[in-house]
C-alpha cells in the first residue's frame, strides 16, 4: 500500500511539474487561413485555444497566437466550417479550407472588396496603437469609418464603433466607451459587443444595466469557452456590486467549472480570488481565506506578475483582519520578487491592479504601516526611509508624501520631536511639489479632453453625414415611386419633409447636449484649478503661525500648535478633492482653524460659534474651504489691527428645512481702514484670493442652481466692523 502511494505521489509530481513547465514554455507562433483551391486569404476568422488565448486573422488571412505543445486551436467563422488543430510543434500553421469562394466571385463588387480590405487594415492599425497612443488609434478608427463611405456596411461600421469603445475603455473613458458600444449595437448587434458593453457598465457602477445586458447572452450556445467564462465573471461582478454575494458566488463558480473543464488556467486564479473577495465583503472570513489560499497556489503556477498581484491582495486581507505578521511576511516575499523583476516590469506588467500599489516603494510603505500598527516603531523606520528614497528616485510624489508624513508621526510617537518637525517640514515641501504637479495634470487633462472632444466630433460628423446620406437615398427612392403613383405623391412628400425635420431636430439636440456636457466638464476643471490655488495659500499662512512660535523659542506652544495644525492639514487635504462636503466637517475644520488663530492672537479677540438647534446640520452640503478665507480676513485684516480686544461671531441660523443663514461678524477696524494699511502686494494677493472665491461661487451656482449666496457689508454705520452673510440651500 505504501509503495503504491509512493508511485502515485511521484507520478503526480511529474505531471504537476510538466504542467508548470508547459505553462511557462508558451511561445508565439504565426499562421494563416486560406482557401484550398485558390489560396485566397480568409479574414476575420476567430482563432482561440483551450487555454484562453484569442485572436483573429487580418486582411491577409494571417494571425499570431501564444500556444504550448498539446494545445487545441479552434478556427471559426460564418464563412467556413469550424476547424480544429492540435499543436505538435512551434512551426508556422497553414490552414487550408475546402470549398471557400474568393470574394471576387461573390456578389460583392471588386471595389467593395477593396474598400472593405482597407477598412480592416485601418482597424488593425488602430488595435496596434490602442494601448500606447489613444490619439493615433482614434485617428485610424475615424479613417476606417470614412473609408466605408456614406452608404456604410453596418457590420463593418459596428466593428469600428466597437473598437472605438475598447480604446476609450483602455484609457478609462468609460462613459465614452459605453456610448460607442451602444452605437455599435445599434448598427449591428453581436454577442462580443454586448459582452464588452456589459463589462463597461460594471466598470461604471451601473450594475443593473450590466445584468440586463449580459444575462440574455447566457442563452447563446455558440459562445467560445473563454467568452462564457468572461460572461459569468462579469455577471458575478455585477451582483457583487449590488451586494448580492450569494448570486455573485454562484456565477463565479459557474465560470470556474467551465474554466476547469477547458483548462483556461489564468481564469482559475482570477475566479478563486473574486469568490474570496465576495465572501470577505460579506464578513464570511473562513470561506474567504480558503479561496484566497487557492488563488495564491494557482497564481504561483502562472507568470510571476500574476503571483505578485495575488500576494498583495491577500496581504491586504491580512491587514484588514489585523494579522500583521502574516501580512508582513507576504509583502516581504513580494519585495523579493519585485527586485528580481527589474524596473520596467514593475510598472508596466502588473495587470488590472494599479501600478502604484505594487511598486517597491508602496510595498515598503505598507510593511512599515503594519509595524506601526503593532507599535514596532524601530522596525518601521528603515522601511519608511527606504520607501521615501525609492519614491524619490521613481518620482512617485504620492508615496513620498505619505511615507514622509508617516515617518514624522513615528518620530512623534517615539518622542523625538525635533526629527518629527524636521520630517514634517520635508513633508510640506513634498506637498507643495505635489500641488504644482496636480496643476500641471489638470492642465494636461483639459487639453486631453479637448482633443478627445474634437476627435469625437469628427466621428459624430461622419455618422451624421452617413445618416443624412441614407435619408437622401431613401428620399430619392420615394420620389421615383411617387412619379409612378401620382395619387400618393403629396402624402410621401409630407412624410419625407417630416423625417428631415426630425433628423435636423435630433442633430440639434445632440449638439446641444454635447455642448452642455463639455460645459460641465470645463466647470469641474475650473473648480479643481481654483481649489489647488487656494490650498497652498492657506498652508503658507498657517505655517507662518508655526514659524512665529519657533522664532520665540516657545517649544511647548509650537509643538501643541504643530499637532493641531497637522490635524487641520489632514482634514484640508482629505477634503481638497471634493466639490461638496457635509457642513458638519466644514464646521469642525473652522472651529479648529479659529482655535489655532485665537491661540496666536488671544489678546486681540474672543470668538463664539453658535448653531441653531433646529438645523439638521449633517443634511447640508457646502464647498470645502468656502468660509475659512472670510474668517481669515476678519482676523488678519480687521481684528489684528484693533487696539482694544474685539470679537468674532459665527452664527448659523435656521430659515427653513431647505435653507440656512450663516453670518460671520467682527468688530474690527473695517474694510476701508484695512485697505489703507495694506501694501500694494497685499492688496494684489487679497484681490486674487477674493476673486478666486467669487469665481468658485459663480461656477457652483451655475452648476447647482443658486445653491450659495454671499453678501458683505459694514457692521457699524461708521464703517467699522465687517459682516459676511451666506444663504446656503440644499440641492
Amino acid at each position: 500500500m505504501q509503495k503504491a502511494l509512493y508511485i502515485f505521489i511521484v507520478l503526480f509530481s511529474f505531471c504537476f511539474g510538466s504542467y508548470a513547465q508547459d505553462f511557462n514554455s508558451r511561445k508565439e507562433i504565426k499562421g494563416s487561413v486560406k482557401g484550398k483551391e485558390n489560396r485566397t486569404p480568409i479574414r476575420n476568422v476567430e482563432v482561440y485555444t483551450n487555454n484562453g488565448q484569442y485572436t483573429s486573422t487580418d486582411s491577409f488571412g494571417e494571425f499570431k497566437i501564444k500556444v504550448a505543445i498539446g494545445d487545441e486551436i479552434t478556427f471559426r467563422s460564418s464563412e467556413i466550417e469550424t476547424v480544429y488543430y492540435t499543436v505538435k510543434s512551434f512551426e508556422d500553421i497553414d490552414v487550408l479550407v475546402e470549398g471557400y469562394s474568393s470574394p471576387s466571385k461573390n456578389t460583392r463588387s471588386t471595389s467593395s472588396w477593396r474598400g472593405s480590405s482597407r477598412h480592416k487594415i485601418l482597424l488593425d492599425s488602430a488595435k496596434k496603437y490602442k494601448k500606447e497612443d489613444i490619439a493615433k488609434s482614434i485617428d485610424f478608427i475615424t479613417q476606417s469609418i470614412a473609408s466605408l463611405g456614406k452608404r456604410a456596411n453596418k457590420l463593418e461600421l459596428a466593428k469600428s464603433l466597437s473598437l472605438l469603445g475598447e480604446v476609450y475603455q483602455q484609457h478609462n473613458q468609460t462613459d465614452l466607451a459605453i456610448s460607442s458600444y451602444l452605437d455599435a449595437i445599434e448598427a449591428y448587434k453581436s454577442s462580443k459587443t454586448s459582452l464588452l458593453l456589459g463589462k463597461a457598465y460594471v466598470l461604471n457602477g451601473e450594475y443593473k444595466k450590466a445584468i440586463s445586458t449580459l444575462e440574455p447572452l447566457l442563452k447563446i450556445k455558440s459562445l467560445a469557452p473563454f467568452q462564457k467564462v468572461a460572461l459569468y465573471e462579469a455577471i458575478g461582478d455585477s451582483y457583487k456590486g449590488l451586494e448580492n454575494v450569494n448570486q455573485a458566488v454562484s456565477f463565479y463558480e459557474e465560470g470556474l467549472v467551465i474554466a476547469k473543464k477547458n483548462q483556461i488556467a489564468p481564469k482559475l486564479a482570477d475566479l478563486n480570488s473574486k469568490i474570496a473577495d465576495a465572501y470577505f465583503s460579506d464578513n464570511r472570513n473562513v470561506e474567504a481565506e480558503g479561496f484566497y489560499t487557492n488563488s495564491l497556489e494557482l497564481s504561483e503556477k502562472q507568470a510571476p506578475q500574476r503571483a505578485i498581484q495575488e500576494k498583495e491582495k491577500v496581504a491586504d486581507f491580512y491587514n484588514k483582519k489585523n494579522r500583521y505578521d502574516e501580512e508582513i511576511q507576504l509583502r516581504k516575499e513580494t519585495l523579493g520578487e519585485l527586485n528580481s523583476f527589474g524596473k520596467v516590469k514593475k510598472s508596466k506588467e502588473l495587470g488590472d491592479i494599479p501600478a502604484d500599489s505594487i511598486t517597491s516603494q508602496r510595498v515598503n510603505y505598507k510593511i512599515a504601516n503594519a509595524y506601526v500598527a503593532q507599535r514596532k516603531y524601530e522596525e518601521a523606520i528603515p522601511y519608511l526611509e527606504k520607501s521615501i528614497v525609492e519614491a524619490d528616485v521613481e518620482d512617485d510624489l504620492v508615496v513620498q508624501k505619505d511615507a514622509t508624513r508617516k515617518l514624522s508621526e513615528v518620530y512623534k510617537y517615539k518622542g523625538d520631536f525635533s526629527k518629527a518637525l524636521e520630517t514634517y517640514q520635508e513633508y510640506v515641501k513634498v506637498v507643495d511639489t505635489l500641488y504644482v504637479r496636480k496643476e500641471q495634470e489638470i492642465s494636461q487633462a483639459a487639453r486631453f479632453n479637448r482633443e478627445l472632444a474634437s476627435k469625437q466630433s469628427r466621428i459624430s460628423g461622419l455618422e451624421q453625414e452617413r445618416e443624412l446620406s441614407q435619408s437622401k437615398y431613401d428620399l430619392a427612392s420615394t420620389e421615383q415611386q411617387l412619379y409612378l403613383v401620382n395619387n400618393k405623391r403629396q402624402k410621401w412628400v409630407i412624410y419625407s419633409l417630416i423625417m428631415g425635420l426630425v433628423l435636423t431636430a435630433l442633430a440639434a439636440f445632440f449638439f446641444y447636449r454635447s455642448n452642455q456636457q463639455q460645459k460641465i466638464a470645463n466647470n469641474l476643471l475650473a473648480l479643481r484649478s481654483l481649489r489647488t490655488q487656494m490650498n497652498p495659500h492657506f498652508i503658507f499662512n498657517a505655517l507662518n503661525s508655526v514659524n512665529n512660535y519657533i522664532s520665540k523659542n516657545d517649544e511647548r506652544s509650537a509643538n501643541r500648535y504643530l499637532s493641531d495644525f497637522s490635524t487641520l492639514m489632514r482634514a484640508v487635504l482629505e477634503n481638497s478633492e471634493e466639490d461638496f462636503i457635509p457642513l458638519t466637517k466644514e464646521l469642525e475644520l473652522l472651529e479648529l482653524y479659529v482655535k489655532l488663530e485665537h491661540s496666536r492672537f488671544s489678546d486681540k479677540f474672543e470668538y463664539t460659534i453658535t448653531i441653531d438647534e433646529k438645523i439638521n446640520v449633517p443634511s447640508f452640503q457646502i464647498p470645502p474651504m468656502l468660509l475659512q478665507p472670510y474668517i481669515e480676513n476678519a482676523i488678519w485684516h480687521g481684528l489684528r489691527y484693533k487696539e482694544e480686544k474685539g470679537f468674532l461671531k459665527i452664527n448659523i441660523e435656521y430659515v427653513s428645512d431647505e435653507v440656512i443663514h450663516i453670518a460671520i461678524a467682527d468688530n474690527g477696524i473695517g474694510r476701508k481702514k484695512s485697505a489703507e494699511l495694506k501694501t500694494q502686494n497685499q492688496k494684489k494677493q487679497k484681490s486674487k484670493g477674493m476673486g478666486n472665491i467669487k469665481k468658485r461661487i459663480t461656477i457652483l451656482n451655475e452648476m447647482h442652481k443658486d445653491k450659495v449666496d454671499v453678501s458683505i457689508s459694514n457692521l457699524q454705520e461708521d464703517g467699522t466692523g465687517t459682516k459676511v452673510q451666506f444663504i446656503l440651500k440644499k440641492e
